[in-house]
């Protein structure tokens, strides 16, 4: 009769009279592994010896880091895995829900930079300076009234006279000066620029104060005139909307 051996498949013919009628443990003479063959049933028993056993499977504990046999809990410090999965995605999923507030939170707020901001263009800008220039030409007009019959009352004749027209000149000249670097380094805004609600920022975000608001308004707006209006006309075409004296005082003008 043919013994093949389960493991190896080598085959090798033995007289069945020296085969004993019961179950029996035979050494592959090939590949060395045990193995038990039953003559009666004329089968092999391809059942693993002890060298054979597959070894239990190992989990690492997600707690403590032991290695250990797979089981429901850790052996060492107690922890139940599926409880302790629970809390850990319900914790991620706590963490991922507080991100996508604050991410909701902070698209509602609007930019946060100075660079992101909304910019005003050129036109509203325009309309704000006629806006303040008529508010500003009213009161030059009332106080000029006032500054006449002062001088009327004392007896002063003004007409023809250059140095009262140079002095009523400065005045309106100190007027439109004080009104601009005033409301602008307040808050930012004049009159006009309240109304049509857009804003005097730095571009670093930090408060325009008066010193930086008589740079704006008295040197870089000179100089933005006197290049012919360039300067101005750079709102329409400056990627940030930025004047030449915009530039110069490095400050931006946004909508609100």
């Amino acid at each position: 009769m043919n013994i093949t051996c389960p493991h190896c498949n080598f085959t090798k013919t033995v007289d069945p009279a020296k085969v004993p009628d019961r179950p029996v443990k035979v050494n592959c003479p090939k590949c060395s592994h045990d193995f038990t063959f039953d003559k009666l049933q004329g089968s092999v028993n391809t059942a693993r010896t002890k060298s054979e056993v597959v070894p239990p499977e190992q989990i690492t504990c997600p707690a403590c880091g032991l290695v250990q046999d797979k089981s429901d809990n850790c052996s060492s410090c107690g922890v139940i895995y599926t409880k302790l999965r629970a809390q850990r995605e319900e914790k991620e999923n706590a963490n991922l829900l507080n991100g996508n507030l604050a991410e909701l939170r902070r698209k509602a707020a609007g930019p946060t930079t100075p660079q992101d901001q909304s910019k005003a263009g050129f036109w509203i800008r325009v309309v704000a300076s006629l806006i303040d220039s008529l508010l500003l030409g009213v009161v030059q007009f009332v106080l000029s009234l006032l500054i006449d019959l002062v001088i009327g009352m004392m007896g002063i004749a003004t007409e023809g006279d250059p140095a009262i027209n140079t002095v009523i000149w400065l005045f309106g000249v100190s007027l439109s000066i004080g009104y601009a670097v005033f409301f602008t380094g307040y808050s930012g805004q004049t009159p006009g620029k309240m109304a049509l609600r857009i804003k005097v920022i730095r571009t670093d975000g930090s408060p325009v104060t008066y010193g930086r608001a008589a740079l704006r308004e008295v040197l870089g707006k000179f100089i933005s005139g006197i290049l012919l209006g360039i300067g101005y006309l750079m709102v329409a075409f400056d990627r940030q909307k930025q004047g030449l004296h915009d530039k110069i005082a490095d400050t931006y003008v946004i909508k609100l």
